[in-house]
C-alpha cells in the first residue's frame, strides 16, 4: 500500500486549497478512505471519510460546509477540497486507509493558513 499526498501550501484566511492523495497497492474502489490532520501541539484528528463507491461521506463538525471529500476511482485518487480556510485549519494533512486490521498513512502534506 502506498498513499502519496500533495497540494498543501500557504494560503490566506478565506482561501482555498485542494489536496490529492494518489493510492496504489490495493483495489482502490473496494475501500473507504479518510483524511486526517494534526495541528501544532495537537493530536491527529479525523477530518473526512468517503466510502469506496463514493456514495457517502462524513465530516468533522468544524469543517462541514467548507470541506468536500471526493474520489476518482479511475485515477485511484482521493481529494479534499478546502474552502473558506481558517488559521485553525493549519495542520499536516494525512490520507489514510484501514485495511486488513491495519491503518495505513501517507507522508502528509502541510497546510498553513495565515491570518
Amino acid at each position: 500500500v502506498q498513499l502519496v499526498e500533495s497540494g498543501g501550501g500557504l494560503v490566506q484566511t478565506g482561501g482555498s486549497l485542494r489536496l490529492s492523495c494518489a493510492a496504489s497497492g490495493f483495489t482502490f474502489s473496494n475501500y473507504g478512505l479518510s483524511w486526517y490532520r494534526q495541528g501544532p501541539g495537537k493530536e491527529r484528528e479525523l477530518v473526512a471519510t468517503i466510502t469506496g463507491a463514493g456514495g457517502s461521506d462524513n465530516y468533522k463538525e468544524s469543517v462541514k460546509g467548507r470541506f468536500t471529500i471526493s474520489r476518482d476511482n479511475a485515477k485511484n485518487t482521493v481529494y479534499l477540497q478546502m474552502n473558506s480556510l481558517k488559521p485553525e485549519d493549519t495542520a499536516v494533512y494525512y490520507c489514510s486507509l484501514f485495511k486488513s486490521g491495519r491503518r495505513y498513512w501517507g507522508q502528509g502534506t502541510q497546510v498553513t493558513v495565515s491570518s
